[in-house]
């Protein structure tokens, strides 16, 4: 494959298609086209596979993947319909992924047809998930196994769809109050000049970054998500690998993500829906070294780790507290049609507010109850409500069902 810079159009992008995001249709939108087997034909800046796109370009410079590989993609469509939504058309809405990502073997099957290579950013499939606390609960009653949502055994059917991140940059500079000049100046310096084309190809509008996207648990029928008269269960979680999958007892992540998936599960079965978003924003997106390094000066300071220095040796390490910012979070709920959410399982604010800001409803505000909070986990919980890092009287959410009373949702 012939290299060139793709600062340079005379060279590049010479077939590309045209994108105006939030159109009324799916061909008005235009496919997003990020992959390298024909450089004239890319639209985007980046390319697919989110964080394992490094991978891949690995891969393939060790000559284990063909320079113009196309995928087939026979058979992959979603085993269940997603949308379109409403929301799917506003501009606004959805600014951090494609909501067309799972159809594009559909819906762009004409540009196929002509040669263009456009893969999936969204694949939905079915699988069964098994967790011993899930069986547990199953044993103590308080989750039935009604042989269809919850088997004998304990396995849970549920239906899953992983995203990778697909950035409409003006629809991302305004979440964040920024002007896309400035964002793309950002993007491009604090990467170290990784993608060029940020600054000097201000006509591309989408970029696909090489981030961790995030993944949806549907428990329930697909189609209750977005039906305004079956109740919905909705937990927003952000990637802790210690906790979620090795267990560890210094947080309250796995235990706050097992009891919304309970939650789900009882939602689900009294006939309406729960929804479990799985964010890669490890060590609230500080990454995995630098939670370490903060576990480290949490424990050796002088008396130990405490609420009140909790999050003050994060900001010596970081030079932050949290980067997951929330802004851009709630674009997976509009994609799958969320308009209002009748338990939402967290004690954040920042989740909260981000989730109410775009126009979701949120009726009741869950906390994580006192018994599944581990005991070396406490002094997190006393240091997130010293920071005002939720309401721990959750009056937010009385305010917000008072406000929906009597009132026409819409999205």
């Amino acid at each position: 494959m012939h290299v060139v810079l793709t600062s340079h159009p005379s060279q590049i992008f010479t077939k590309s298609i045209p994108i105006h995001w939030g159109a009324k249709s799916a061909i008005e939108r235009g496919p997003v086209v990020a992959s390298l087997t024909d450089l004239t034909a890319r639209n985007a800046i980046g390319t697919h596979g989110g964080s394992y796109s490094v991978y891949r370009a690995l891969a393939t410079s060790a000559g284990s993947v063909r320079q113009l590989f196309k995928p087939d993609l026979t058979n992959t469509a979603p085993v269940e319909p997603i949308g379109p939504h409403p929301s799917w058309f506003r501009a606004d809405k959805i600014v951090a992924i494609d909501p067309w990502g799972a159809n594009v073997y559909d819906v762009f099957r004409d540009y196929f047809n002509k040669g263009y290579d456009i893969r999936p950013s969204i694949a939905v499939t079915k699988a069964h998930i098994h967790m011993p606390e899930i069986s547990e609960a199953i044993e103590q009653g308080r989750i039935r196994a009604d042989g269809k949502i919850v088997r004998k055994r304990g396995d849970v059917v549920v239906t899953k769809a992983a995203i990778e991140p697909v950035w409409y940059l003006p629809g991302i500079a305004a979440r964040f109050g920024v002007t896309e000049a400035e964002l793309r100046r950002g993007l491009f310096q604090y990467t170290g000049g990784m993608f060029p084309e940020l600054v000097t190809r201000p006509d591309l509008k989408i970029f696909l970054p090489p981030i961790g996207g995030m993944t949806v648990y549907i428990f329930g029928p697909v189609a209750n998500i977005a039906d305004l008269k079956k109740p919905l269960t909705c937990r927003v979680h952000d990637e802790c690998n210690g906790s979620d999958v090795f267990g560890s007892d210094i947080c309250t992540c796995r235990p706050y993500l097992v009891h919304g998936i309970e939650e789900a599960i009882k939602t689900a079965q009294a006939g309406g829906s729960g929804v479990i978003v799985y964010f890669r924003k490890e060590g609230r997106a500080l990454g995995e070294v630098t939670k370490f390094l903060v576990y480290n000066a949490r424990k050796r300071q002088k008396g130990g780790d405490t609420a009140a220095e909790y999050f003050h040796r994060t900001e010596c390490v970081a030079g932050v507290q949290d980067m997951r910012f929330q802004q851009i979070m709630p674009d997976v709920l509009h994609w799958l049609g969320i308009q209002r959410i009748d338990r939402f399982i967290s004690m954040s604010d920042m989740k909260y507010d981000a989730i109410v800001n775009s126009g979701i409803h949120i009726l009741e505000r869950v906390p994580i109850p006192e018994e599944l909070i581990p005991d070396d986990a406490r002094v997190e919980m006393e240091a997130k409500k010293a920071a005002g890092y939720f309401t721990p009287e959750h009056a937010k959410s009385k305010r917000a069902l008072k406000k929906v009373k009597g009132r026409k949702l819409h999205d």
